[in-house]
């Protein structure tokens, strides 16, 4: 009784926030940019908070980040454990050599030390360059390799890799290992920082100085450096802030947030570093780690055991936590005040479940590694709109540009564009200072004082950008403009589909026609097994049903004329669905035929 009231409640709360004014024209145009000539991250995110603690004896055990752990007690850290062990590694890698804009690897899950290496390296004023653990040796050797990279910082689940392609490194000259493997490094974390525990005198960084090198996902090409100063951090504050409906603060002076953060972004990506790590660390708040696969029953029970109220999840991970539990307030105890999804849009059935179930509206969000956090919503403050990437966030000048640099009419798609300058004239800091290395590469992504996203959308009447997909995912078929997101979006209510993929399949007679790549739920899957030899007509059965329901909700262009089972759709670490491999995939099919 108590939980079903509970849900009741989130629902009309999240009724009466959509009922609420909107207040997007005031917060756009009331926004003044504030940022410093001289700024450190570092300082803002770690610094600040350590030295509040030792002047106030009730800050002490203020918590920077906790580890959830499923088979024991989490282990929290407070942030002037944060700020001590920084200040040792940085005097570790100090007297390695590492100067100022010298690039470290750091090579480590969600874990304490992962946050202490990023602190460590920008108060040095040296540039940390994050790479996934998730990394083969070949992605590791290029990004080491271009970047240069002197020093990497890793743990078990990267050293083996790293030790295979060091020789192809020459500027790689020092590995150092924390953990269990600590043997098969250069530098032994824990002894080190042991022999160094002093404090670090900060190096005094520009606000335009180089602080991050991350490299892109590579879904549309070799992976490129974006070379991101101190600054960018400013630049996500107030799409963070809006995307998590006000962080828990409640607009008062002085008030203070009670918010706590976790999401299973890797911090090795934009999405968990600088849509997760750093903004929740920079408002003093505790930011939840974990160290193993996720699952819809991770999820919830994380959330519920660490009183997580505020996310960012993917949605690929919001429609399996919406298969595997339709209704999970019936299992879990969660209360969530802001929810953050970017990287695919959500579609209006996850939408509906988050309002429904999860008692939150689903803050869709858009940006890129270069120019990120610039368009989404704020259900707290203006109204979300099912399948919309939002609009320009305050601070930032967007708009859906054409191949000219001309603002598109509405409802015409164009190219997603966001200015170097905000509305009143001054600089917006969100911006990356060009890619590494490749300055017409950098120059290629400017039209004017226009830096173009690539992604494509359409702008409706009242300024809601609405996402068409990558420039190079749409497709014609039979004459006629596809964009696979709608028809995926379709596809995954059927109760059927876990997830799916839409690409163009090549054809003589209509040049391309639409295909369908579907993943099917569990329970699908165990019947499917179930009828043997004769699997080829339940594929068969199946193939009908989802094109039929297809056909009655969307044009008839746009249905699939092909669908492919498949176990699991290819995948960047970031979340996001390669659709590029699968569509070069039917193309090497096409040539072969």
């Amino acid at each position: 009784m108590k939980r079903s009231q509970n849900r009741d409640t989130n629902r009309r709360q999240v009724s009466d926030r959509s009922a609420q004014p909107d207040h997007y024209a005031a917060l756009h145009e009331g926004f003044r940019w504030q940022v410093e000539e001289y700024f450190n991250i570092a300082e803002v995110c770690c610094g600040r908070w350590a030295r509040a603690a030792e002047r106030e004896r009730s800050a002490i055990k203020k918590i920077a980040v906790c580890i959830h752990q499923t088979d024991a007690k989490g282990i929290s850290h407070t942030y002037s454990a944060l700020q001590q062990a920084a200040d040792a590694l940085s005097h570790v890698l100090a007297a390695l050599g590492v100067g100022r804009g010298d690039r470290v690897a750091i090579v480590m899950p969600q874990r304490f030390e992962t946050a202490v290496a990023y602190m460590a390296v920008f108060q040095m004023g040296a540039v940390a360059m994050p790479l996934s653990m998730l990394f083969g040796p070949e992605a590791l050797e290029f990004r080491l390799q271009d970047s240069e990279a002197v020093i990497a910082i890793c743990d078990e689940s990267s050293i083996e890799n790293l030790r295979a392609v060091r020789a192809q490194c020459p500027a790689l000259h020092t590995l150092v290992v924390v953990g269990a493997t600590s043997g098969q490094g250069d530098v032994d974390y824990a002894s080190a920082l042991a022999a160094q525990q002093r404090a670090f005198v900060a190096v005094k960084t520009k606000a335009d100085d180089a602080a991050i090198l991350i490299y892109t996902s590579g879904t549309t090409g070799p992976p490129k450096g974006a070379l991101l100063p101190h600054r960018a951090l400013i630049g996500n504050l107030p799409g963070f802030v809006c995307s998590q409906n006000w962080f828990g603060f409640d607009g008062k002076e002085n008030a203070t947030s009670d918010a706590v953060f976790w999401s299973p972004a890797d911090w090795a990506w934009t999405g968990g570093l600088m849509d997760s790590l750093l903004p929740t660390l920079y408002f003093g708040r505790p930011i939840v780690a974990f160290n193993g696969r996720f699952s819809p029953e991770l999820a919830f029970s994380l959330m519920a055991e660490q009183g997580v109220t505020h996310t960012f999840l993917f949605p690929t991970a919001l429609k399996a936590m919406m298969k595997a539990f339709p209704r999970p307030h019936d299992q879990f105890k969660f209360t969530l005040q802001g929810m953050m999804s970017a990287g695919e849009a959500v579609g209006d059935g996850v939408f509906a479940y988050c309002q429904e179930q999860l008692g939150v509206t689903v803050n869709e969000m858009f940006g890129q590694t270069e120019v990120n956090y610039i368009v989404g919503n704020c259900a707290r403050f203006w109204p979300a709109r099912p399948g919309s990437m939002g609009k320009g966030y305050p601070g930032h000048n967007v708009a859906v540009i054409d191949d000219d640099g001309h603002e598109c009419r509405v409802g015409v798609p164009g190219d997603v564009a966001v200015n170097r300058f905000d509305i009143h004239g001054d600089p917006d800091p969100i911006f990356f200072l060009g890619y590494w290395k490749k300055d017409e590469a950098t120059q290629a992504k400017f039209t004017g004082n226009w830096c173009r996203t690539g992604d494509l959308a359409r702008r409706d009447a009242d300024g809601y950008l609405w996402y068409e997909g990558r420039a190079d995912d749409i497709f014609k078929a039979a004459g006629y403009r596809i964009g696979p997101g709608e028809i995926e979006n379709c596809l995954i209510k059927h109760p059927a589909v876990a997830n799916a993929a839409v690409v163009p399949k090549p054809d003589k007679a209509r040049g391309a026609v639409v295909k369908a790549y579907v993943v099917l739920t569990p329970d699908v899957i165990a019947a499917r097994a179930c009828f043997m030899g004769e699997q080829t007509q339940f594929d068969l059965k199946m193939i009908s049903e989802l094109q039929a329901h297809v056909k009655s909700r969307l044009a008839p262009y746009e249905y699939p004329k092909e669908i492919e089972f498949i176990d699991a759709l290819p995948m960047t670490t970031t979340g996001k669905v390669q659709r590029r491999v699968l569509r070069l995939q039917e193309e090497e099919r096409f040539k072969k035929d």
